[in-house]
Formats: C-alpha cells, sequence, structure tokens
C-alpha cells in the first residue's frame, strides 16, 4: 500500500495486476480489427473471471440503466445458456411487463452475480450481440474499447482513496461543520411575495432531480420548452429510455462516467434551464459531503458562487480566496497545497460571472500572466477559475461548474472530464416535491391530481421553480377550510387569471398605472408569440416603452447571458404559457382593437400550432369567472373585445363541427371544443353544439384534459347518436373524464384504447344509469380480462337499451365468459349481437354458453372466431345452435376443429331457415 505516511492512499485493482501477468500490458494495444464487436470480443476473452467480476462491478449502476429496455432478450439468452432457470427468468421478465423495467435489470444483474464467472462472462457475450439495438450499452462498450489496452489501470485510479493526514483532522472536522450549519437549511424568496423568505429544512424539502450524463442539442432543450401535456413527458421519457443515462451527483467524480487523464483531475460541468434547481443541488452535494453521504475521497471541498465573486474587483490570489470565505485554515492551506487530489472546487453559476474566461488558450499561451500555476499567485478571479479547470493550478484536484444553457459554450473548449445536465422532475418526482411542500399529505395529494389532469402544468411541473409557484398559487384552493368561498379553478384559464392575480395583488402598488403596463408587457408577449420568441432584450423593452422594475419582475424574469463579446441582460417569462397567457390578456386591455377577428383568423391558420394556447386563453378571458379577479386591479375588459372573441368562437365551431374526414380536420374541431370549454359559456356551447349528432375522433391521440372538454360538450348535447373514439390512446384515466356522459350516447367506440378492467366499472355505471340510451358499444382490443367480466355482466343484464356488445380481442377467458353466460339468461337482457373471437375460449366453457343461450330470445348474431375449440365442443355448440331460435349467424372461424366436427356444425344450417354457420 506504500509509505502509511503518504496523504494519497492508491490502491492497485487485483483484476490490473492480474491482466498484466496474462498477457495484457501497459504497452501492447489490443489487436486492431475494423469490426468493433471483434475487438471487445477479443478483449473479452483476454480477461480472466476475476478481471471480469471487476468490469461487472464497475459498471454495475450504468450497466442497469443501458438494459433496461432489453431485459426479455438478456434475460431469455441466459435461461437458453442454462444460466437461468425457468422461474428466473419468468421472474425477470414479470418486472418488466408491469413496467418496473428498473427492478427488472437491477434483479437480473443480481442472479448474474451471484451465479458466478460463467454467467458473468455468458451476459457480457450477450452484450456485445445486443449492443446495436441498446444505445446506452453500446455507449459503455464503446468507452471499454476506447479504454486501450489495460482499462483496469483507469479503474485502478477512479477508486484511489484519500485519507487525510492527523494533523488536518480538526481543521477538516471545523471545516464540515461549517458547511453543515450554511446548508442545512433552505431559504427561499418567492416570485409572488418578493419580501417575504421562506426558510426550510434542506432535507425536508430537497426533492432528486433528474440528472443525465450528456448536454443536449439546443434545439432538443427548446422542443421541451415548447412541448406540453403527456407528450412533454412521453418525449423525455422516449430520451430517458433509449438514450440518455441517468448519473447521481455521487457519480460526477471517479466513476465509469469520469473521462480523464489519470493524473490530471478531474473537472465536471452540470447545467440546467433557469429554475431546475442547479444551486439547490450545489447545496445539497455541499450537505452530503459534509455530513460524509458522498466522496469520501475529498479530504476538502470548497464552495463559491460566480454572483459573489462578482463583487471583487481587484486582483487575488486563491489562498486569500478560500479564506475571505474559510478564515478558519490560516497558514494550514499550505498543507493542503500539497495533496490536490483531496480538493473539490465549486463554482455556481458560469452565466452569471460579469467576466469572460477564454478556454482556447490561445491568449494565455501568449500572456503568461493569465496562467495562474500557485495558489499564492495574484492574479484575476477569471485566471484562478481558469486554471483550476485547466489542471495549470493544483494539477490533480477535481472542479464543479454549473450553469444555465446561455454560457455552456464557453466551456467547449475546456478540459471537462464530466458533462451532465439537469432534465429536472420526472414521474414520480413531481409527487415526491408536492408531498414536502404541504405538511398535510391530503393536500399534497389534491393539488397533484389537480396538476395532473391539467396538461399544461403537468409540463411545467418538470421545473422545480414553477413547482414551487404552483404550490403558492394553487395552495389556498386546497388548504381553506371553508372551500365554497372560493372554487378550485376549472380551467385554464381561470388557473393563468388566479395566477397574475396574486402578482398584481402583491406588486400592484409599487406602480402608477398596472393596466398600461400590463398592455405594453402582453404586446411584447404577443410579438414573441408570433415570431415564435422566448428571449426579449433591452431593445425589446425600449420597442416597448418598459423598463425593468420590481413590478416587471413579478411577470418576467432577468437572466445574463453573453455572445462572443460582451455578457448582457435578457429577459423571459417563466414558462412559455404565461407568455402567450398575458398575449391574450393584452387583447382585452387594449382601448382600440381594430380588426381583431382577423388577428383570430390569421392566429388560427397557423398549421404549427404556435397559437393554439393563445386563442385558448383569449376564448376563456370572455368568462366572467376568468376576467373578474384581474379586473380588480386592471379595470374593466373592453366589452367590444368580448363580444367579438364570442362571436368568433361561435363562427369556429359551427364551421369545424361537420369537418372530421382528416386528422386535420378533427385536431380543429377538437381546438374549437377547448376554446367552447375555456370559455364556460353554455349558451354559446348548447347554441353551437346541443343538438350535434355525430362525433368523430378515430386515431386522433387524445389526452385526459382532452376527454374533460369532450365531456364537457357532450353533457351540452341532447344525444349523441356516434360517439366515435377508436384508437385514440385513451386509458382508464382520459375515461374516466368522460364517464358522467357515456349514457347520452347510442354508439360508443373505443376500439383500441388500453382501458383495461378498471375502466369496466365507469361503463357499467353508464349502463345501470337509468337515462342510458347506449345501444351499440364496441370494446374490442381494450385490453379487459376476466376479472371484469362480473361488473360488465351485472350492468349488461339489466340494461334495456344495448343491443350490440363487442368484446373481441381481450383476454376474457372462460371464466369471464361464464359470467357473461349468466348475464344472457335475465330475460331483461336486450343483446341481439355478441362478439366473442379470439377472447381466449376453451371448450370448457361451451356448456355453459350452450345452456344460458337455451332460453335467449334476443341474440340474433353471435361471433365465436379465433379461440381454442376443439371436437370436444361440438356437441355444447350443436345444441346452442338448435335451441336458441333467435340465432341467425354464428361465427366460428379460426377454432381448433376436426374436419368431421367442422362438418358436423356446417350441417346445423340445414336443419333451420336463415341460420348461417361459419367453421
Amino acid at each position: 500500500m506504500g509509505n502509511p505516511s503518504s496523504k494519497q492512499c492508491r490502491i492497485q485493482h487485483p483484476a490490473a495486476r492480474k491482466y498484466d501477468q496474462t498477457g495484457g500490458t501497459g504497452t501492447s494495444e489490443v489487436t486492431p480489427s475494423p469490426d468493433p464487436n471483434s475487438t471487445i470480443t477479443y478483449f473479452l476473452t483476454k480477461c480472466d473471471d476475476y478481471q471480469l467480476f471487476w468490469l461487472t462491478k464497475f459498471y454495475r449502476d450504468r450497466l442497469e440503466q443501458a438494459v433496461e429496455e432489453g431485459v426479455e432478450g438478456l434475460g431469455l439468452w441466459l435461461t437458453g445458456e442454462d444460466h437461468f432457470s425457468g422461474q428466473e427468468y419468468h421472474k425477470v421478465t414479470e418486472l418488466a411487463e408491469k413496467g418496473n423495467r428498473a427492478d427488472s435489470s437491477k434483479l437480473l444483474l443480481n442472479l448474474v452475480m451471484e451465479k458466478g464467472s460463467e454467467a458473468r462472462r455468458a451476459m457480457w457475450e450477450s452484450f456485445v450481440t445486443m449492443r446495436h439495438t441498446l444505445p446506452k450499452l453500446d455507449k459503455i462498450l464503446k468507452e471499454i474499447q476506447e479504454l486501450g489496452s489495460n482499462p483496469f489501470d483507469y479503474m485502478n485510479t477512479t477508486h484511489s482513496l484519500s485519507e487525510v493526514p492527523s494533523h488536518l483532522e480538526d481543521v477538516q472536522q471545523k471545516h464540515k461543520e461549517t458547511l453543515r450549519v450554511q446548508t442545512e437549511t433552505l431559504r427561499v424568496n418567492t416570485i409572488l411575495i418578493r419580501e417575504k423568505v421562506k426558510v426550510f429544512q434542506l432535507l425536508d424539502r430537497y426533492a432528486e432531480l433528474t440528472v443525465i450524463s450528456t448536454v443536449r442539442d439546443r434545439t432538443l432543450v427548446e422542443h421541451e420548452l415548447l412541448a406540453r401535456g403527456r407528450d412533454h413527458e412521453e418525449w423525455r421519457e422516449k430520451y430517458l429510455q433509449k438514450e440518455l443515462e441517468k448519473v447521481r451527483t455521487d457519480q460526477l467524480f471517479r466513476s465509469s462516467f469520469y473521462r480523464g487523464e489519470s493524473n490530471s483531475g478531474s473537472s465536471a460541468a452540470v447545467s440546467g434551464v433557469p429554475g431546475i434547481g442547479k444551486t439547490t443541488m450545489i447545496q445539497k452535494i455541499v450537505y452530503d459531503w459534509a455530513t460524509g453521504k458522498i466522496y469520501p475521497h475529498f479530504q476538502f471541498v470548497f464552495s463559491f458562487k460566480f454572483r459573489d465573486l462578482n463583487a471583487i474587483n481587484c486582483r487575488i490570489n486563491l489562498r486569500n480566496l478560500i479564506l475571505d470565505q474559510y478564515p478558519y485554515f490560516g497558514n494550514i492551506l499550505r498543507e493542503l497545497w500539497k495533496n490536490p487530489e483531496g480538493l473539490l472546487f465549486i463554482f455556481d453559476g458560469l452565466d452569471e460571472f460579469k467576466d469572460r474566461i477564454d478556454f482556447a488558450d490561445n491568449l494565455r499561451h501568449t500572456q503568461t500572466q493569465h496562467r495562474c500555476t500557485d495558489p499564492e499567485d495574484w492574479c484575476e478571479v477569471s485566471d484562478i477559475v481558469y486554471s483550476l479547470i485547466q489542471h495549470k493550478l493544483l494539477p490533480g484536484c477535481s472542479v464543479l461548474v454549473t450553469s444555465r444553457p446561455t454560457a455552456l459554450h464557453l466551456l467547449e473548449k475546456a478540459e471537462i472530464s464530466v458533462w451532465a445536465e439537469i432534465l429536472g422532475f420526472v414521474g414520480e418526482e413531481r409527487k415526491e416535491y408536492f408531498n414536502k411542500f404541504f405538511e398535510d399529505q391530503q393536500v399534497a395529494a389534491a393539488l397533484l391530481k389537480h396538476v395532473e389532469e391539467n396538461e399544461i402544468l403537468y409540463t411545467m411541473c418538470y421545473n422545480p421553480s414553477y413547482c414551487w409557484i404552483l404550490g403558492l398559487a394553487l395552495g389556498p384552493f386546497f388548504t381553506q377550510r371553508d372551500r365554497n368561498q372560493q372554487r378550485v379553478p376549472k380551467t385554464i384559464t381561470q388557473l393563468y387569471s388566479y395566477y397574475i392575480y396574486n402578482i398584481l395583488k402583491n406588486h400592484s402598488r409599487e406602480i402608477e398605472s398596472p393596466r398600461d403596463v400590463l398592455l405594453k408587457i402582453g404586446e411584447m408577449a404577443f410579438t414573441g408569440v408570433a415570431e415564435k420568441k422566448i428571449v426579449f432584450r433591452n431593445g425589446d423593452l425600449i420597442k416597448y416603452n418598459l423598463q425593468p422594475s420590481q413590478f416587471l419582475s413579478g411577470f418576467m424574469m432577468e437572466l445574463l447571458e453573453r455572445d462572443d463579446s460582451a455578457q448582457s441582460v435578457v429577459y423571459t417569462f417563466p414558462h412559455l404559457t404565461i407568455q402567450e397567457f398575458v398575449a391574450a390578456l393584452a387583447q382585452f386591455l387594449t382601448p382600440d382593437p381594430g380588426d381583431i377577428l382577423k388577428l383570430f383568423h390569421e392566429a388560427h391558420s397557423k398549421e404549427d400550432g404556435r397559437f393554439e394556447i393563445f386563442l385558448r386563453f383569449v376564448a376563456g378571458l370572455s368568462s366572467p369567472h376568468a376576467a373578474g379577479p384581474l379586473e380588480e386591479f386592471l379595470g374593466k375588459f373592453l366589452h367590444q373585445t368580448t363580444c367579438r372573441v364570442i362571436d368568433w368562437v361561435k363562427e369556429k365551431v359551427e364551421g369545424q363541427i361537420g369537418n372530421t374526414e382528416s386528422e386535420a380536420g378533427k385536431r380543429n374541431l377538437l381546438n374549437t371544443f377547448h376554446y367552447l370549454f375555456e370559455s364556460q359559456n353554455k349558451a354559446l356551447a348548447q347554441i353551437t353544439v346541443g343538438y350535434v349528432e355525430t362525433l368523430a375522433f378515430s386515431g386522433l391521440t387524445l389526452t385526459p384534459i382532452d376527454c374533460a372538454v369532450l365531456s364537457h360538450v357532450i353533457g351540452l348535447c341532447d344525444t349523441v347518436n356516434d360517439l366515435d373514439l377508436k384508437y385514440c390512446n385513451i386509458q382508464c384515466e382520459g375515461l374516466q373524464r368522460l364517464g358522467p356522459v357515456l349514457h347520452k350516447c347510442r354508439v360508443l367506440r373505443l376500439t383500441g384504447n388500453k382501458l383495461g378492467d378498471s375502466a369496466v366499472k365507469l361503463l357499467s355505471a353508464a349502463l345501470r344509469n337509468r337515462d342510458c340510451k347506449m345501444q351499440e358499444m364496441e370494446l374490442d382490443d381494450v385490453g379487459l380480462s376476466d376479472s371484469c367480466t362480473e361488473d360488465l355482466a351485472s350492468a349488461v343484464s339489466t340494461n334495456r337499451s344495448l343491443t350490440d356488445l363487442d368484446l373481441s380481442h381481450n383476454e376474457m377467458g372462460d371464466s369471464g365468459v361464464k359470467l357473461l353466460s349468466a348475464a344472457l339468461r335475465n330475460p331483461d337482457c336486450k343483446i341481439q349481437k355478441l362478439w366473442l373471437n379470439d377472447v381466449s375460449l376453451t371448450d370448457s366453457c361451451t356448456k355453459d354458453l350452450a345452456s344460458a343461450l337455451n332460453t335467449n330470445h334476443s341474440l340474433t348474431v353471435l361471433n365465436l372466431g379465433s379461440n381454442s375449440f376443439t371436437d370436444q365442443s361440438v356437441p355444447a355448440l350443436s345444441h346452442l345452435i338448435l335451441t336458441c331460435r333467435s340465432l341467425t349467424w354464428i361465427q366460428l372461424w379460426q377454432n381448433q376443429f376436426g374436419s368431421n366436427g367442422k362438418r358436423h356444425l356446417e350441417s346445423l344450417q340445414e336443419s333451420r331457415l336463415g341460420l348461417r354457420v361459419d367453421v
């Protein structure tokens, strides 16, 4: 292990030593091959069992992510090679089928590590075969190839241990205690009540963020900003599952993500959009180090904010930079310089730094004074930061820098070993945030449910700062004792009105005429929507006669942005939809609306959807419920504008109502329904949709909020003869929104939606409704099983209107059909056509079916095709055909009858006039 008094203890991996003894040396190269698979296969054959164990252990966390999408194939491979039993394979795939892919891949790797060396080798061989279908796995194999002849030397470097000398233990303990006290509380300024500071315990409020081990192209980040609803969530999930690797904060240094020379130290860069949680994440990293949870290999951590460094207007050295913040180090710092490998420097907020740092090195090679190589050298702050990141100052130390994307290009030429980006909250992480935001978990659950039902709000919640705003704006609706005094916003417009109302309530006194200023902000926002512009500069403010103020900061955030020559302040709204709302609000504040109908028509004609949400807000602001709170501070909205908006919505609905042949037509009609919903104008809705008979949206993906809007519209109709929602990607959540109005539909088409068993309760409730008008229900291929049949059978048995029921292509099974058979016995059951093709039936259910239909007098058509009936069912089916006198057609195609059975069944149609038997 070396000299015990050494401050840096390096432990060489046994795997590295063994590799040198078995043919792999530090100088010889792996035999080159044009085929990357040949290269990695050659490397694996050279590894002995112990080396392969270390390789698996080193990449373990990343491998779990990498194989999530391929666990079924890997499990099958290992089962075929006799390393997994059938039971183990079933357990792995069962977790994946239930959606628990992370647990499934973890279990797979656990099993392999338990099995031993042969299973590990088989697993790595399967990795080579499957690499091209699993991008994250392919990335790992490429990295191993790039490490050269002996990757175990590299693994040895990343597992270096650092022990603090005994004479530094006291100062280290004092430093950790100081950092713990500094970071254990979280202070938050609210955007709504700027003078109020909230203080929380960090651990009580901190929610885990998703961080990825790469920095995405700016176009992808912009796509994320513009995307909404489930599209946004699916987009993020798709990239996470297939391409983006998650990285924990404790993996930023000395892990398999690190890429750099073994003796140079490591620099990591973490980027993220405004409000995504960069500074809070840094606070958590410092707190976790101070409390001994992460980075034991670092003896000392020093954290700086660039905004604080901006106050230093003179030359300084690293020694005084540290002492200024941590004076208790005194003369001990010279001891720290001797072991730079044990030091981590953190610099937060590069985008806020007033000075430019040039990492191109072209200037610094010619002007030596810009190169800071000694902690005692006096130089500019920018030179200290540059020299630490580039490993010219204290080579071997590690550096972590955070930045918004606007300044990330400054680091392109820097020696960055690890690039990472904060995606924010993904999936259940939103739930964790709201659970910590509210002490009352029922309030947290109610607010989260409200957010999940609102597509735009759900989109925004990837950003922690916006979750904070939502908690403030919506919290009172869920915490007040008398909830009847204020109603929770029903529409997106009402919600945004309340959000703006809170800003006005806290900031309107700061300015003479809030109406005039908000009109100017809205006009600028509208130009931005029209031009797809989300960043505004001082020139834009001057153009609209605006100036920075505390009032303006309630609506817009100031950002620092650099170009190649200078630094400037730019402005943006906290979220694109706030920009769209303020743009819509301006239409009602202007004293001269001009030809506003022309503006609406032009906006509606844009096919790229840039005005879609803007127009929803315009329609919504015509409602007194949305306008009322704002008028308290802004004065009355222009009545003329409100009337014209209502006329425009009426014209749009009437123009689109019968135009649903194309996908574009369906989308346009759905958008006009959103306008109608936002307006909450019952009289207008009844005039325009009260007598609609057919609503066809087949093939158009409908989100839960779309379903809520559609439910609102149907609720205002007398009767809908035909509601066609085939292949609309509706799940139980969407059907729940439609549940209260389904009984008004004569024909309900839900084919191809993944509804599942839980949706049947909603449909059964509709069938039991005393006003139910439903005659035909298509439920083929909607993911039903036998467990839902009892509820459905009960509803069908007493319903007096349903005559046609299609349950094809579901997993009903024999037990499900037996329950349904009991319903068919009921004389109140009016089913005439029953479709049970491809529902996993066998011979054991035919006697029950035949017995039930023995007394049925309504059934005319029965489809039992594509099941598993054999000749054993022929007697029961024959009895069914002969005794069910109302039957005119029975379909038995694609079963497993023998030739004699088929002939016998076909011959039965000769015994009855008008009967058709298809076998």
